[in-house]
């Protein structure tokens, strides 16, 4: 198995960061903007990606510290896999540990994933701290 991961700071308290990772307000704002999504645990949310459709089901919620998906419908590669952020506050600003784990092995798709979760998660970060991120 194989995982992605990040960690960036963002100049945002955890509640903020929290909105946008959870809510389909903030996950359309710096993801994809074509997205259903409820901060609800159990809840499918939906994130359709021009010709990729993806379902990733809530499975844990935690507020202003973490949440985590399991993708059961998307690229095969994805399926069974799992995402998370991990919120922690410092100094006024928020530690993102960011995962994409449990990949069965590492192609070159997972390569483009690495790059384009690295992409998405600055969007992130914009977001939080300027109020305009770049979804998708």
């Amino acid at each position: 198995m194989a995982d992605i991961k990040h960690k960036l700071v963002i100049k945002a308290a955890p509640e903020k960061v929290y909105e946008a990772v959870t809510t389909q307000k903030g996950l359309e704002s710096w993801w994809c903007k074509n997205t259903t999504a409820k901060p609800e645990v159990g809840f499918v949310n939906i994130f359709i990606f021009g010709q990729y459709y993806n379902e990733m089901k809530v499975t844990e919620l935690s507020p202003n510290k973490k949440t985590a998906w399991e993708c059961i419908k998307s690229i095969e590669e994805w399926v069974g896999t799992t995402i998370s952020f991990e919120l922690e506050e410092k100094d006024g600003k928020t530690i993102l540990r960011f995962a994409h784990a449990g990949w069965r092995a590492v192609t070159d798709t997972f390569a483009a994933c690495s790059y384009d979760w690295a992409i998405f998660l600055k969007s992130l970060k914009s977001l939080c701290e300027t109020g305009t991120g770049e979804p998708a």
